[in-house]
């Protein structure tokens, strides 16, 4: 199993977390909004967009670390090729690494079956 997370495996372009945003299936929890959509590519891609409001710069690339991290290892769950933006609020600054990845787990597991 490859657990790398490429240049490829990444949302980069502005236009394409704006097509997300626009056309995109939307779902949120306490912590997270997560916009999803069929993607024109071979592979699952994966975006975290997070604000200045949620605190500074350290704050704000942990918070994008955990983020890639958990994609990362999970995935392989995800079938399909699907382009993931994840959009972090401003509660998930507080939360224990492991807190955050159940969020996000809760997030995953609802495209999972929202997709469907």
């Amino acid at each position: 199993m490859n657990f790398s997370f490429t240049k490829a495996d990444r949302i980069l372009k502005r236009s394409e977390f704006l097509r997300l945003s626009m056309s995109g299936k939307k779902l949120h929890n306490r912590y997270f909004i997560a916009n999803f959509y069929y993607g024109r590519f071979e592979r699952t891609r994966f975006g975290v967009t997070v604000t200045r409001k949620v605190g500074n710069a350290v704050k704000r690339n942990r918070l994008k670390r955990l983020a890639r991290e958990y994609f990362r290892l999970n995935k392989h769950k995800i079938t399909g090729n699907w382009d993931i933006n994840i959009i972090v609020k401003k509660q998930a600054a507080y939360l224990s690494s492991d807190q955050y990845f159940l969020s996000l787990q809760d997030i995953f597991n609802r495209i999972h079956s929202d997709k469907d």
